[in-house]
């Protein structure tokens, strides 16, 4: 599977040893989408914004055999969008995925994300 990083940053996946697995280098391309957010309401006094999602830019179209990796901003934005392809993902930055170095900065992932 070829495997295309749409983020601007080198992707590193962590196996379960701890060990690194891979390393995917930025494509030069940065799949984006703009976005607007709204006063939808307040909760006692506090205001509630909604996000909406714009344009996608830089995601190029299905590929056979080919897997972009994008944010999870994007990724969500898709969802929100009613777009569903199954060749997108994007690093997973939940808790039991994201390995952090000393510091506590995130240096790679052991997963990849969808949204269902």
């Amino acid at each position: 599977m070829k495997l295309v990083n749409l983020t601007p940053h080198e992707v590193v996946v962590y196996g379960e040893d701890g060990g690194i697995r891979l390393r995917i280098p930025p494509s030069g391309t940065v799949a984006r989408v703009s976005t607007k957010s709204v006063i939808v309401g307040e909760i006692n006094g506090v205001p509630v914004r909604a996000t909406e999602y714009g344009d996608v830019t830089g995601l190029p179209d299905p590929e056979p055999g080919t897997v972009y990796i994008v944010s999870s901003v994007l990724l969500i934005a898709l969802r929100a969008k009613g777009i569903n392809r199954d060749d997108v993902v994007a690093p997973d930055t939940n808790p039991d995925s994201v390995i952090r170095d000393p510091e506590g900065r995130v240096i790679g992932v052991k997963y990849f994300q969808v949204v269902r």
